[in-house]
Order: structure tokens, then C-alpha cells, then sequence
């Protein structure tokens, strides 16, 4: 480890340290990344995600509460209904009109049971394909949810009702204009589910975790419910705290994640309603400001892409909405996340990024025609994060 590594954890820790984190240095330390070291990341993004208060004497009690709380989700959302699915046909005489499967009424149990089928097959879909070229979400967890997985309890998990459902895919899709497209072209998929190693009782991958955190998410958030693309976000979340070094917080893993993607969706969540993209805090109005603050640092190539008909939507909706974390390897993607983060106008700071996106391979744009420059959009050619990050600082700096 370098010396200038081991000071920047010694000022982490020292900032972490006191009664009461100072923000805005926080802030400042975090926005040129942060060590995974002692677990420091997954701290850092609870608190700037505004999981965790300011005040440390806070972080127990709020921690045990916010965890007991999601248990209470877990028991309502998915154990009960569980439950009640498993007992139909043991005791029949107990089954009423009233909770029928068969009960046309659509406030009935039962009506939602089948209803939330369709949200989490599109969910299952989605999370078995989650970063594909790493292992890690295909592996089983160090921490089973062992409420969901007790022996004791004969009950129908979301795996046994994905695995039961009879609805076809195609019933299912709920796609927002351009999410279609959300899947980057370099990432393959295994075709069936058949294709994934099944683990033994008792056990459960960690793209299984993710998919109870999503299923529960929509099921308190029917507005929006499950969108394609939120995989992409909770994803990265998941990942950062089910690797934390301190299995005191890796052991909360899934309760954490719930309440820091919450969060996060609050501030994002508009990106994914159709019905608000021409609005100000919409999909539509954040694509015209990369182009208007392209237009501002560099004119030139702003007007060639105009020549060229290249619009926003051609790739910076998959940019915006998923917050680039399909565009980068993983750790790279959390390397950008620590930045945008740490930003006070983190979103702001994100159309900065996507514009040192396009200034960084001006050139090629420049030369390039309609087809090779919507190809280099597309498959984004520069890998260095860190580059684009020096780049998008100097252009906030040259405001």
C-alpha cells in the first residue's frame, strides 16, 4: 500500500471519526473516489445517500429499526402470501368465495397475487442476466435470508412462484419508451433458465437477493412499480455492500441496499416515468442539457452531431437512466458512482460526464459519419473512468 494511499484512508477515518461527519468534507474526499478499504465505500454512499444521519450516535438505533422494519416487508410481501398459496387446496372447506383464486373482484388477495406475478417475472428476466461476465451474482450468499429460507416454513418463495407461473414472458413486458434498447450490444445471456447453476436447498444466489429487493420495491411504489433498467441500478448498490469487508454490515446486505436504492430512485425514479419526459425533470429535458452544455464548451462538434441528425436519444437516454452503468466494467462504474455521489448536484454533475463523453473523442466524431459515429455512441470506446472524470471536473471548473 502506498503512502498516499494510507493517507487518504488516515483522512477517511478521520472525518468518519468525529461525533457528528462534516459533509462537506466528506463530500470533497469521496468525489476522487474512495477506498474500498475497511469497508469505508459502503459507509460513505449510506451517508450520501442519506441512509445514515450525520450524527454517529444515531447510525445503531436507526440501523436496527430500518433492518427490522424491511423483515416486516419481507413477512408481509412475501411470507404471507406464501403462505396462503401453499395452504390453498389443504384446507379447503376454509376457502370463501372471498379469497378465491377465481374471484373476479379486482381488490381480491388473489387478483393481486397473480398481478404481482407478472411484475416479478419481468423482475426474474432481468436480474438473471445482471452483469453477466462476472460470477459473483450467480453465487450463492454468505447470508441467506433465513426468515425466506427457514426449513420450518412451507411456504412459496419467489423462486417456486417464478418457477410455477404459467404466464408467458411476452404478457409481462413493461418497458418505457428506449428501454427496450437498455441492454448494452456487447453484453450475452444465457437463453433459458435452465442454463444457471441451481443451488441446493438452503442456499441462494445473490441475483435472488436482488430480485427480492426489487419485487418488494415495487410493491410499495405501484406508481412506478418495476421498470426495465432499475437492475442496472440496484446492481452496483448490491454489489458495494454484499463485498463489504466488515461482515458486521455484509450480513445487512439486502435490508441496506432496499433503503439506499429507495433513495436513490426518489431522486432518480422521474427517468423512468414515460409520462414525464417532456417535463423539467424529465428524461427528455436532462438529454437537451448535455447538448446545450456541449453547445456551450464545444461548439464545433455540438454542430457537427446536429449535421449529422445524431439526437440524444440515440444514446444518452441509456446514459442518463442507468447512470452510465452499462456503458463501463463494474468497478469502474462504482468508481464514477463514488463522483456523482459525492457531488452536491450529483445529476448535474453527471451531464457533465457524458459531455467529457463526447468532448474526449471529438476527433473521431469529427471525421467519422453517421453510422461509425452513432457505432462509437453506442459501444463507447475510452475505458479510462478516470480520465473522464478529470475531464468532466475541468469542465465544471471552467464555468
Amino acid at each position: 500500500m502506498s503512502r498516499l494511499h494510507r493517507s487518504r484512508i488516515a483522512d477517511f477515518q478521520e472525518v468518519l471519526g468525529e461525533p457528528t461527519v462534516a459533509l462537506a468534507k466528506l463530500r470533497d474526499l469521496c468525489f476522487s473516489g474512495i477506498p474500498f478499504d475497511g469497508g469505508l465505500r459502503c459507509l460513505c454512499w449510506k451517508i450520501l445517500l442519506n441512509y445514515l444521519p450525520l450524527e454517529k450516535a444515531l447510525w445503531s438505533s436507526l440501523l436496527k429499526k430500518q433492518r427490522d422494519l424491511y423483515s416486516q416487508f419481507l413477512k408481509e410481501m412475501i411470507i404471507q402470501p406464501g403462505i396462503a398459496k401453499a395452504n390453498l387446496g389443504v384446507s379447503r372447506e376454509d376457502v370463501t368465495l372471498e379469497d378465491h383464486p377465481l374471484n373476479p373482484n379486482p381488490d381480491s388477495r388473489w387478483n393481486t397475487y397473480f398481478k404481482d406475478n407478472e411484475v416479478l417475472l419481468q423482475i426474474d428476466k432481468d436480474v438473471r442476466r445482471l452483469y453477466p461476465d462476472m460470477a459473483f451474482f450467480q453465487r450463492p450468499t454468505d447470508y441467506p435470508c433465513l426468515l425466506i429460507l427457514d426449513p420450518q416454513n412451507e411456504f412459496e418463495t419467489l423462486r417456486k412462484r417464478v418457477e410455477q407461473t404459467t404466464l408467458k414472458s411476452q404478457t409481462v413486458a413493461r418497458n418505457r419508451s428506449g428501454v427496450t434498447n437498455v441492454s448494452s450490444p456487447l453484453k450475452t445471456t444465457p437463453n433459458t433458465l435452465s442454463e444457471y447453476e441451481v443451488l441446493p436447498n438452503g442456499c441462494e444466489a445473490h441475483w435472488e437477493v436482488v430480485e427480492r429487493i426489487l419485487f418488494i420495491y415495487a410493491k410499495l411504489n405501484p406508481g412506478i412499480a418495476y421498470v426495465q433498467g432499475m437492475n442496472e441500478i440496484v446492481g452496483p448498490l448490491y454489489y458495494t455492500f454484499a463485498t463489504d469487508p466488515n461482515s458486521e454490515w455484509k450480513e445487512h446486505a439486502e435490508a441496506d441496499t432496499f433503503f439506499c436504492f429507495t433513495n436513490l430512485m426518489a431522486e432518480i425514479r422521474d427517468n423512468f416515468i414515460k409520462s414525464l419526459d417532456d417535463s423539467q425533470c424529465g428524461i427528455t429535458y436532462k438529454m437537451e442539457k448535455v447538448y446545450s452544455t456541449l453547445k456551450e464548451k464545444d461548439v464545433e462538434l455540438y454542430l457537427k452531431l446536429q449535421e449529422q441528425n445524431i439526437k440524444p436519444q440515440f444514446f444518452a437516454f441509456r446514459w442518463l437512466t442507468l447512470l452510465l452503468s452499462q456503458e463501463f466494467l463494474l468497478p469502474d462504474v462504482i468508481r464514477i458512482w463514488d463522483s456523482l455521489f459525492a457531488d452536491d448536484k450529483r445529476f448535474d454533475f453527471l451531464l457533465l460526464v457524458c459531455c467529457a463523453m463526447l468532448t474526449l473523442i471529438r476527433d473521431q466524431l469529427l471525421e467519422g459519419d453517421f453510422t461509425l459515429n452513432m457505432r462509437l455512441l453506442q459501444d463507447y470506446p475510452i475505458s479510462d473512468v478516470h480520465l473522464i472524470l478529470k475531464k468532466a471536473k475541468e469542465l465544471q471548473d471552467s464555468k
